[in-house]
């Protein structure tokens, strides 16, 4: 399948295997955000109620992800795409099984470092795949097909931990996952197999092989391109919003708004799905409009916006209310984000610009779960800990201004 011949649904074929991909991912990092409430866990790794050790779960995650998505995404550039995306996706798999067995928190922040390290590579081998597999006209709902497996790891992972964690114990939740990757590895296989997947560092001239130290000098065009690092910077308040919610939505619904494991399941859901929404709307909007700055710096204001409007209201069903307007927000803004990134950079790195793009983001926003922690426990407040991710999201958004008019 090569980018001039998309007709039908068929041509979806490949999103859709990089969604379930991100889905599958993204509930191996967010679902023990379940576990931050769970009294068997906190006792198994030896830490009762210590918020910052339990953020430092995610944020080591995040540390190490966004370690390994800045400075292993170039193996996309260099190696087949495919192949990179199967042996990542089994490893996952593989820590999975083993965190399922461990009862000590130094081992569990251990894995949870290899885990970020093995997942680090997806978004950048998935916009390779997206930039090689479809046209301009056509990148932002593919590169949205598999973002929306943010939103929809989410609405699955949280409500499928609550409920494997009501049912039996904290050690099932991470087997269940381990089980769950199997499934995707053969959807790789199957789904990306008609793909002619080429290294991105061929791609911009056919006949010219592009040597490891060739790339590194395209590379440096990264260096001296004012729009790529804006939109960087953007994407770190875009990706603190998104860790610091998932992180400890459970804790802050349960611990602090009085919701019980049950109501959880049910309500963690709705914001999740707002998400899923914004994201396709947004999508459709922005290859229809093609003014992807706008809207992803409107997205991300609204987002910070209606985050505060939660943290005001008490009365919990317009709490809920309020969190899924602004996942909506988000999921709006964020459908345009990597096409924006398409627009700023050359093919010829493609894959690295991705990998510092999604990487940074990660890394410098890893902090988060970690601040929050330590902001809730020294002021026995979760409210204040969600003004912080507001204040950022309304700030960080403020990055794209410069771009409005050309972008």
């Amino acid at each position: 399948m090569s980018n001039e011949e998309k007709s039908g649904l068929k041509q979806w074929i490949p999103a859709f295997v990089l969604m379930i991909c991100v889905v599958l991912a993204f509930f191996d990092k967010i679902s023990i955000a379940v576990l931050f409430a769970d009294p068997g866990f906190q006792d198994a790794m030896g830490i009762a109620e210590d918020k910052a050790k339990l953020g430092w779960l995610m944020t080591s995650f995040l540390l190490a992800y966004g370690f390994s998505s800045v400075f292993l995404s170039f193996l996309g550039d260099i190696f087949n795409p495919m192949k990179m995306l199967l042996w990542s996706v089994f490893s996952w798999g593989v820590l999975m099984v083993f965190m399922g067995f461990t009862d000590h928190y130094g081992t569990m922040l251990f894995f949870r470092v290899l885990l970020g390290i093995a997942e680090g590579p997806l978004f950048a081998l998935a916009y390779s795949i997206v930039k090689q597999t479809y046209t301009e006209k056509q990148q932002a709902r593919a590169s949205t097909m598999f973002l929306l497996g943010t939103p929809l790891g989410a609405f699955l992972g949280f409500p499928i931990t609550a409920y494997v964690l009501d049912h039996f114990n904290w050690h099932a939740t991470f087997l269940v996952m381990a089980f769950l990757t199997m499934f995707v590895l053969m959807a790789v296989i199957f789904g990306l197999s008609n793909l002619s997947l080429k290294r991105t560092i061929d791609l911009e001239h056919g006949t010219k092989r592009t040597n490891f130290i060739g790339h590194v000098q395209n590379s440096r065009k990264l260096l001296t391109n004012v729009p790529f690092w804006l939109v960087c910077i953007f994407n770190i308040a875009l990706m603190t919003y998104l860790w610091g919610l998932n992180s400890w939505v459970p804790s802050y619904l349960i611990q602090d708004k009085g919701f019980n494991l049950k109501e959880f399941g049910t309500y963690s859901s709705f914001p999740f799905i707002a998400m899923l929404a914004g994201e396709i709307v947004g999508a459709f909007l922005s290859d229809k409009l093609g003014r992807r700055s706008i809207q992803v710096f409107l997205g991300l204001l609204f987002a910070g916006i209606f985050m505060y409007a939660m943290v005001v209201l008490t009365e919990p069903h317009m709490i809920i209310a309020a969190m899924s307007l602004s996942a909506m927000s988000w999921g709006f803004g964020v459908a345009a984000v990597f096409a924006l990134l398409a627009k700023v950079t050359t093919a010829d790195v493609g894959a690295t610009a991705g990998g510092i793009f999604n990487g940074l983001a990660n890394f410098a926003s890893a902090i988060a779960p970690v601040l929050i922690g330590y902001i809730v426990m020294q002021t026995h407040s979760f409210n204040l800990g969600i003004t912080f991710l507001a204040v950022v999201a309304v700030l960080g958004s403020f990055f794209l201004v410069p771009l409005l008019k050309r972008y």
